[in-house]
């Protein structure tokens, strides 16, 4: 504070100069003095008089004087006491003041992070959204890779074979298992970090809210001055709160609110990004699997059509040698006939001329040639029935081919109508992009 300045020097009034001596008297005082208190029943000396007179007039002039300073030094005690007290309030004013800066400086900054933990929780919200969306646009796929397996478990043994394809869905199965783990993992994840982001945001409102209230208290504060109404006396104010914070600890508080804020807002944007890579790494996977299926489906698709192509090549020349080998028995049957036939004759002529009389039963050359030609018929009806044989059991071979054959044909259409019908016409209902269905 400024030095108080000194109070001004009142020039005192001039006392008489000149005291009279007066001679007291030797008159014996009256015994009545002790009744009469301070008065005298005898005249006053003149002298004595002027005496009195003038030290009435001392002690007037110096109760004057004293007056007279006091009220000069009252004068000067006021206007200090105004001075020092509009001082006092200025710098409180001043003080309050530059508090309600700081107290709106928090508030906005406080306000702005609220503001921005919401549009942030909402934003990880909506890409919550699409977490749900995708792992829901999972059981598409999954059900039509189960149903795949299972329609191809229906094949017919010699069909049912671990082939590429079925190696291929199973790791489909497999990846699609592994991508609704990890979508599952990263919903708890989104949803953990809302409810923190949440809780930072009612920490921050809670604290906006509180500099609120502050802000109005210290305001109207500052608009109260001596002539206002509504002022009264509080001398208990002046005590400070045990549970008072400090400067110091106050916007330390409001720091790490917003620090907690900007953590959280990280950690938000951190976890979208990371959802979206999620999102988008997962419907890459999907659709290389699904492209490595569909070619693997084409290439099974193609071999068994081939295989079925080339057993309806064989089933037609198996049946072209059935019809060649049934005209080769009939050939044969109808050889062995006419063999027989000449035979029969053959053996008649023998028969008849067994019974030629006496010196007739010659043993000629007639004889001979006959004897010569049922045994050469005989060996070529030997000949003929074992080829007939032969026949028959190649015709019976020929046929069991074709039955063979038409059950491996019927056992290739039936893994064809599996695998081209059943199962590529499951995956047509398969989501043509995990990241586009999302957004659905």
């Amino acid at each position: 504070l400024p030095e108080e300045p000194q109070p001004p020097i009142v020039p005192s009034c001039p006392l008489p100069g000149k005291i009279c001596d007066v001679v007291r008297s030797e008159r014996p005082r009256s015994c009545c003095g002790m009744a009469v208190a301070g008065l005298r029943t005898a005249k006053y000396q003149l002298p004595e008089w002027h005496r009195r007179n003038a030290g009435i007039f001392h002690e007037a002039s110096a109760a004057g004087e004293q007056a007279e300073r006091g009220r000069a030094e009252a004068q000067q005690l006021a206007k200090r006491a105004a001075a020092s007290a509009q001082r006092a309030q200025q710098y409180s004013k001043n003080t309050l003041g530059q508090r309600l800066q700081d107290i709106n400086f928090w508030r906005t900054e406080l306000q702005k992070e609220v503001m921005e933990l919401d549009a942030e929780t909402n934003l990880l919200a909506a890409q919550k959204l699409r977490l749900q969306r995708a792992l829901d646009a999972t059981e598409v796929p999954y059900a039509v890779v189960i149903d795949n397996l299972e329609c191809r478990d229906r094949r017919q043994p010699p069909d049912l074979v671990t082939d590429q394809v079925e190696r291929q869905l199973l790791k489909e199965a497999e990846l699609i298992r592994d991508i609704r783990d990890l979508l599952k993992r990263t919903i708890i994840q989104a949803t953990t970090q809302i409810r923190s982001n949440r809780i930072q945001k009612e920490n921050c409102e809670l604290d906006w809210s509180d500099k609120v209230e502050t802000h109005h208290i210290d305001d109207k504060c500052l608009g109260y001055c001596p002539d206002s109404t509504n002022v009264q006396s509080h001398p208990s104010s002046v005590k400070f709160e045990e549970t008072a914070s400090t400067p110091k600890s106050w916007a330390q508080f409001s720091q790490d609110n917003i620090c907690g804020a900007e953590q959280e807002k990280l950690a938000s944007a951190q976890l979208r990004s990371l959802i979206s890579s999620v999102i988008r790494d997962a419907s890459e996977d999907l659709r290389l699997q699904r492209a490595a299926v569909g070619e693997a489906f084409d290439s099974h698709c193609r071999l068994l059509a081939d295989a079925k192509r080339r057993l309806e090549h064989h089933l037609q020349q198996i049946l072209k040698d059935i019809g060649e080998e049934e005209a080769n028995i009939v050939n044969l049957k109808k050889a062995i006939r006419d063999k027989e036939a000449f035979l029969k004759v053959a053996q008649t002529r023998l028969y008849d001329r067994s019974f030629r009389p006496n010196v007739e039963l010659c043993r000629d050359e007639a004889q001979f040639r006959l004897v010569s030609e049922v045994e050469e018929i005989a060996v070529f009806l030997e000949a003929l029935k074992r080829k007939l044989m032969e026949s028959e059991q190649n015709l019976r071979n020929l046929e069991e081919s074709r039955m063979k054959l038409e059950k491996e044909i019927a056992v290739k259409a039936n893994s064809i109508f599996i695998d081209a019908e059943k199962c590529m016409g499951q995956r047509l209902r398969y989501p043509v992009d995990l990241e586009v269905a999302s957004y659905r």
